[in-house]
């Protein structure tokens, strides 16, 4: 069972968020915060599996949330939610830890799909999100830390990133590739060594950056 908390000011997305949620067998709303300040103060307590976080909140706001409890070293696997075509915004979410980010007019099986594909330590940052990202990315550029000229990657460790660039988790690599989830880690700590960041979203959006994939 995925335990999950959801952030949102709106009493109505909320309540329309978690009715969705319900309707699957594999995912359990635990908490809600109704601000960023109950939930830098929820989400340690309550230890959620997936947390789904507005950006766009009155006083603390999702990115206020995300770099608070990255610095506590307590920051779960978070989806950022919004109702804003935001480019800038969605990158500074990224940029703080977020693995990934769904608009709130998502369908019952894109958000059961994402709430199980970060659970299971995979991204949501998929080609056919980043692709609109890209231009954000050249103001975002150097933002982030990580080398101007990476290492070059090995051959499987770009049929690797590619995968995870798809949203995959390693155990979902290593069932593709038909190797041991403990080899495809290995792989994911050396590319994220090259390329010289810290996790697999900001090794995603410089995989893009470089042209890799």
């Amino acid at each position: 069972m995925i335990s999950v908390l959801l952030v949102d000011d709106q009493t109505l997305v909320r309540q329309g968020i978690r009715s969705l949620l319900e309707l699957s067998d594999d995912i359990r709303v635990i908490a809600e915060a109704a601000d960023g300040a109950q939930a830098v103060e929820m989400i340690p307590q309550k230890k959620p599996d997936v947390v789904l976080l507005d950006l766009r909140m009155p006083g603390m706001s999702g990115i206020d949330v995300l770099n608070h409890l990255a610095q506590a070293n307590q920051l779960p696997a978070t989806i950022i939610l919004t109702t804003f075509d935001d480019d800038q915004l969605v990158l500074a979410g990224l940029k703080a830890g977020a693995r990934g980010y769904l608009l709130k007019d998502v369908s019952l099986e894109q958000l059961v799909d994402a709430v199980k594909t970060v659970a299971a330590g995979g991204s949501l940052v998929a080609p056919v999100v980043t692709q609109r990202l890209l231009l954000g990315l050249e103001r975002m550029h150097n933002e982030f830390v990580s080398l101007d000229r990476p290492d070059p990657l090995t051959e499987r460790e770009t049929e690797i990133l590619r995968l995870m660039a798809g949203g995959y988790s390693n155990k979902e690599i290593a069932n593709s590739l038909g190797v041991a989830e403990g080899t495809v880690k290995n792989h994911v700590s050396n590319i994220l060594s090259k390329l010289g960041v810290r996790d697999r979203t900001r090794a995603v959006l410089k995989a893009f950056e470089l042209g890799i994939v």
